[in-house]
């Protein structure tokens, strides 16, 4: 097999029809075009980005790709599949409060992150005590330089600081937080299609090496 380089027009074109046809019977009449151009090639580039992101940071990955079929159980919309292609990075080891790389393909955007989307309790503990102290200030200043870079970092997701914690803490932004997660948001999708998107994608994430960096010291 030749090695990944970009993902063919036709994964886009896919993602475009599945969006405008998301039913099961239209999904299984394409389903070989959907093994073909969306699950394959996402198997090749998974495998090439964690050898890239080894060595990036000097730590294995392992790469996650994310179900084409939605979980409608608890949901309104009973549209049964996602009309876009989602993997993670896992530094390993792996545990539930390291930070992750994202890629995110739609049809509209390309959107590349990284970051903890939720500490579990013992995380979210030891996230608190780092951002009450010195470290708190430089996620804070870390935050600000993403932020004028371009990238979205996801707000807070409390309204206060947690009780027991000063509420007029300098770092009260970082204490309001569940998780961060930072990203970078592309308006060209069809950029995935062009040649050398490995090293691209790389060099787009190597943005976020800081923040991988300081979160990866909390986990």
């Amino acid at each position: 097999m030749p090695a990944f380089d970009h993902f063919s027009p036709a994964a886009l074109a896919f993602l475009t029809d599945l969006k405008a046809n998301n039913r099961r019977d239209w999904f299984q009449d394409h389903k070989a075009v959907y093994e073909a151009e969306i699950q394959r090639p996402a198997r090749a580039f998974a495998a090439a980005m964690c050898t890239a992101l080894d060595a990036l940071t000097g730590t294995p990955h392992e790469a996650k790709i994310y179900r084409i079929h939605r979980d409608i159980r608890f949901s309104r919309d009973k549209t049964p599949y996602n009309a876009h292609l989602h993997l993670s990075f896992a530094p390993q080891p792996a545990t539930p409060n390291r930070p992750m790389w994202f890629f995110g393909l739609g049809t509209e955007t390309l959107s590349l992150g990284c970051g903890v989307f939720q500490y579990d309790k013992p995380g979210l503990a030891a996230f608190r005590t780092q951002m009450a102290g010195p470290m708190g200030a430089e996620l804070l200043a870390l935050i600000q330089t993403l932020e004028t870079n371009g990238m979205r970092v996801n707000p807070p997701e409390l309204k206060r600081v947690p009780s027991g914690i000063d509420k007029t803490h300098p770092h009260a932004d970082a204490l309001r937080r569940k998780g961060l997660a930072a990203w970078h948001d592309l308006p060209d999708p069809h950029s995935v299609t062009r040649p050398d998107l490995i090293p691209r994608t790389t060099e787009a994430l190597t943005g976020f090496l800081p923040l991988f960096h300081l979160l990866d010291r909390v986990a």
